[in-house]
């Protein structure tokens, strides 16, 4: 009778128990039937095995690059979290290099990529680009249109909030790129998706922004936006797709920064399917623009876009994560220009830079003007002031709105890092040339939709009905 090999003979043998076993056994007996030996059978089962577990760095023993400095004390405690955060992040196997831009802060726990943060792998990390996929800025010139003109025609042409446009409003994307979602494994089920949430532009700090060109005073609409649902949905596949390699590759790499190995099946699938979330969104931005050409029945003289959340992967076969980092380093994207994009605060220019591709910044420059408080905090430091008074005060000589009508205070220029700082520490550290600016006329943003959400407005009801019974 031929001797069968058991599951436990594996781990006699010293093989990490596995849902690989299957395979591995079936391997084994096979070649005890066809009349090999033990020890052969347990070699054949042991090509099945994982690769041993990598290890984490060591501490401090990859290159982090720190381009920022403080100049309060708040800042100070900002800047000693990112670098603390970022060393533990620079501990997962496969980094090779790491850079901290001028407006960085934290994001998440402690070892998360802050945003401003530059990551550089062998790998694809899905939680170092985060669910906001090819977030990016767009800039559209319009010669001979009223400021005021504009602010109104994007007003009537865009949507801010959660969700999509509604049914009857929806608008297709291009033909070639909805037969790349239709084509990709990850993508095929976010067609729906691709649909609904095209010309829109979401919430948080996303927004659309009008005013002159100091160059030429020119009218210039400029905005800021991510993949809204369909890339946040592809996010969370790729996150699962790379939580399931660090569980048998690196346990002891921290979940956020799992990763996808390059030139696999799900590493090709994964990096094609980003390219196409990058061109819907570099279409979503260019509906936009082009709704409000025609809305003013205007023609533009100038146009272009660059994505700063997202991973690019460079001549020598790395993969250079940029969250909340503009690139700088020349051929960036087929469709890149020399100029990019850095925003500061509705009430400041949007400067027009060209890169320096910058040996310290990984080839990257900041993609805005970051926050010393989270959100909460910063809404706490408001205390005892109105929101209308707040309002009053930090939008005083521009056109701000809040596309819900209701004012999110913080979003407003108070929320973020001083802005001429920020300046300062651009051309300190020699990130990028400022080459022009967009001065402020307005800024459309979603505001603080969720004070008259569905599902807090169904709260409040059912809290009032409980009252009414028990008085």
């Amino acid at each position: 009778m031929t001797e069968i090999l058991s599951g436990q003979d594996l781990i006699d043998a010293g093989m990490p128990q596995g849902k690989w076993f299957g395979k591995a056994l079936a391997a084994a007996n096979a070649v005890l039937e066809s009349g090999g030996s033990p020890g052969d059978a347990l070699e054949a089962a042991r090509t099945f095995a994982p690769p041993p577990a990598l290890k984490l760095h060591a501490a401090h023993s990859m290159p982090l690059h720190l381009n920022i400095e403080a100049e309060t004390p708040d800042e100070a405690a900002n800047v000693e979290a990112v670098t603390r955060s970022m060393a533990e992040l620079m501990r997962t196997p496969v980094i090779r290099a790491g850079a901290i831009m001028p407006d960085a802060c934290p994001a998440g726990p402690s070892g998360t990529i802050p945003v401003g943060g530059v990551a550089v792998s062998e790998a694809i990390h899905p939680g170092m680009h985060s669910a906001d996929i090819s977030c990016s800025m767009a800039i559209s010139v319009f010669p001979g249109v009223a400021p005021a003109a504009l602010l109104d025609a994007v007003h009537a042409v865009t949507h801010f909030g959660p969700g999509g446009r509604p049914r009857g409003q929806q608008i297709r994307p291009a033909k070639e790129v909805f037969e790349r979602f239709e084509a990709n494994p990850l993508l095929r089920d976010l067609t729906s998706a691709a649909i609904e949430h095209f010309g829109t532009q979401g919430d948080g700090n996303h927004f659309a922004y009008v005013g002159t060109l100091k160059s030429s005073g020119e009218t210039a609409l400029v905005t800021h936006h991510g993949s809204r649902s369909p890339g946040a949905r592809l996010y969370s596949k790729g996150m699962k797709i790379a939580e399931g390699v660090r569980k048998t590759l690196s346990p002891e790499t921290l979940p956020q920064n799992a990763w996808i190995p390059a030139d696999t099946r799900e590493g090709d699938e994964y990096w094609d399917a980003l390219q196409t979330i990058r061109e819907w969104t570099k279409g979503n931005h260019m509906l936009i623009h082009d709704l409000t050409a025609e809305k003013l029945a205007a023609k533009l003289s100038d146009r272009f876009w660059n994505e700063h959340n997202f991973v690019f992967r460079r001549s020598d076969g790395l993969f250079y994560h940029g969250k909340g980092a503009t690139p700088a380093f020349d051929n960036w994207a087929d469709d890149a220009t020399d100029l990019t994009l850095i925003p500061l605060n509705m009430a400041e220019p949007v400067l027009i830079v060209r890169g320096k591709n910058a040996a310290h910044g990984l080839g990257f420059s900041p993609h805005g003007a970051g926050r010393n408080f989270s959100r909460t905090q910063h809404r706490r430091m408001q205390a005892g002031r109105s929101d209308v008074d707040i309002f009053a005060e930090e939008t005083k000589g521009i056109d701000a709105r809040f596309f819900s009508g209701v004012t999110d205070i913080s979003e407003l220029p108070s929320a973020y890092k001083n802005a001429a700082s920020m300046r300062r520490q651009i051309e300190h550290f020699g990130l990028a040339e400022i080459v022009d600016e967009v001065v402020p006329y307005g800024c459309i943003m979603a505001g603080d939709w969720e004070v008259n959400a569905p599902w807090r407005k169904k709260k409040e009801m059912r809290a009032q009905q409980r009252q009414q019974s028990e008085s």
